[in-house]
């Protein structure tokens, strides 16, 4: 066989068998993480989680959608009483849990979307513990809003629609008209939660 017949064949055989074998070794340690199932609460210090528990008697009264039910409401009030004052930054925390650094998780959620492609596809969004977060006062505090981004989109059919999601989590704070969140995701698979 001569040189050029032998590199040719290296051309059209080998090549491909090696690139194979590079995405089969990205699709395996993408499948081989071992990811943490995380609940949200764990993303937000144990103080914030007691104010939020723990909210001041008065809002009991106030009515959904109201005036009064939003954060700049809450900070007008006059004499804030601690519970107030520690429900109200608790409200807008930004605190995180530096555990969860470049961390492997994996955790159940709703999509806020925040940008769409020509197609209509999802491709930067919330991830929040609700369904219905964000569109309505307040939203969640920034520890309980992770940002995603995908270059490819991905349709969503149903903002009630529940999903997993699997990444490495990243403390980064990301702020846009609908909210901000503290956290981001390198996302490695969504799916459908069941």
């Amino acid at each position: 066989m001569n040189t050029k017949k032998v590199r040719r064949l290296q051309h059209f055989i080998i090549v491909p068998l090696a690139m194979l074998w590079f995405a089969s070794v990205n699709l395996f340690a993408a499948e081989s993480k071992n990811y943490q199932e995380v609940e949200w609460i764990q993303l937000m210090p144990r103080d914030d989680l007691d104010a939020l528990l723990n909210p001041p008697e008065y809002l009991a009264n106030v009515v959904d959608g109201s005036e009064q039910d939003s954060v700049d409401a809450l900070s007008a009030i006059e004499d804030q009483d601690d519970t107030t004052r520690r429900f109200q930054q608790a409200l807008t925390s930004q605190r995180v849990i530096q555990d969860f650094d470049e961390k492997a998780v994996k955790i159940p959620g709703f999509v806020v979307p925040l940008r769409s492609d020509e197609n209509q596809r999802v491709t930067e969004f919330f991830i929040v513990p609700y369904f219905g977060a964000c569109l309505h006062m307040p939203p969640p505090p920034p520890n309980q809003m992770i940002y995603g981004k995908v270059e490819t989109g991905f349709e969503l059919a149903q903002l009630t629609e529940p999903f997993w999601f699997k990444g490495v989590i990243h403390i980064e704070t990301t702020s846009n008209t609908t909210g901000t969140s503290a956290y981001g995701m390198s996302l490695d698979k969504m799916y459908p939660y069941e």
